[in-house]
């Protein structure tokens, strides 16, 4: 278990302390036991789900407003290529 948690902590780029591997590889087995026994529960007859209730759209419309000029917003930014924020990469 130690292994996935270091490779997640490696993903999600995070840096942690024995103490929180330790508790995170305890807490990673409770939920994948737990997964186990859902797994294992017979659900021949149930219709796949996504959501328990009905979704509605709770989002407003767009409303355009007042903003900085793109201009001035670049002027400002410590790096940028064309007309973009430019952004040290993260991502190998």
């Amino acid at each position: 278990m130690k292994m996935d948690i270091e490779k997640v902590a490696k993903l999600a780029r995070l840096e942690l302390s024995e103490q929180e591997r330790v508790t995170l590889g305890s807490q990673l087995e409770q939920i994948l036991n737990y997964m186990d026994q859902l797994n294992q529960i017979d659900t021949t007859g149930v219709e796949p789900t996504s959501h328990a209730i009905p979704l509605s759209n709770v989002f407003k419309e767009d409303e355009i407003q007042p903003s900085f000029p793109k201009e001035e917003v670049l002027a400002l930014a410590p790096d940028k290529e064309d007309d973009h924020f430019k952004v040290p990469k993260i991502i190998e």
